[in-house]
């Protein structure tokens, strides 16, 4: 069984539905290791409710803190710090789609980021928006990632935008999943039509 790591060029870039549509497509299960305020709309919460198959678990965070903001200054208004090693990746004989909070650099405590908590053998997923700025976000993104020896998959999320899509191709040779479309609403039969499509890519 594989574990995939859906991580982002940055906060709301769409990666919650790209969770969700990963998690149908493989029938997978669900963890998102640390969520950050909306602890009564959780991440968590949102992908189950997106996710129709019956197979899927979806798994308690590690931590669940209480303010939308970077991991690390959640924590220590909570008077926690997040320690690395009790990040334990849950149990089971099933696939495995864990979502990241922001971009890969952001902080968990004064030392680690988001990074620290991808291994070797994941298969990492970036979810790429596009904004003025985004090249930038998504170059750095996989540069970062293929320093560290992950040969990434990318999603774009949002209207396609021709030129940006192209220049980010060309300049990485990006492995494209496909496109989340800016659609009037998500809901389950989305996520599911999404599901059959990206299925062949993953």
């Amino acid at each position: 069984m594989s574990t995939y790591f859906i991580t982002g060029i940055s906060t709301e870039v769409g990666k919650t539905v790209a969770s969700a549509i990963v998690t149908e497509a493989l029938e997978a299960d669900y963890w998102k290791p640390i969520q950050a305020g909306d602890l009564d709309n959780s991440d968590t919460q949102k992908v189950e409710r997106l996710v129709s198959n019956k197979i899927s678990k979806f798994h308690p965070n590690a931590y669940a803190l209480n303010t939308a903001m970077s991991p690390h200054a959640a924590a220590e208004i909570d008077g926690l710090v997040i320690e690395l090693d009790t990040i334990i990746v849950p149990k089971t004989k099933n696939n495995l789609v864990i979502e990241g909070a922001g971009g890969l650099l952001v902080p968990i405590n004064n030392k680690n980021t988001i990074l620290d908590l991808i291994k070797p053998d994941y298969n990492v997923i970036v979810v790429s928006r596009h904004y003025l700025g985004s090249i930038n976000h998504t170059l750095l993104t996989l540069n970062l990632l293929k320093e560290h020896g992950f040969d990434a998959s990318l999603i774009f999320s949002g209207n396609e935008h021709k030129t940006t899509e192209e220049i980010i191709q060309k300049m990485t040779q990006v492995n494209v999943i496909g496109r989340i479309n800016e659609e009037p609403y998500f809901d389950d039969n989305v996520v599911r039509e999404y599901a059959e499509l990206f299925k062949d890519k993953l």
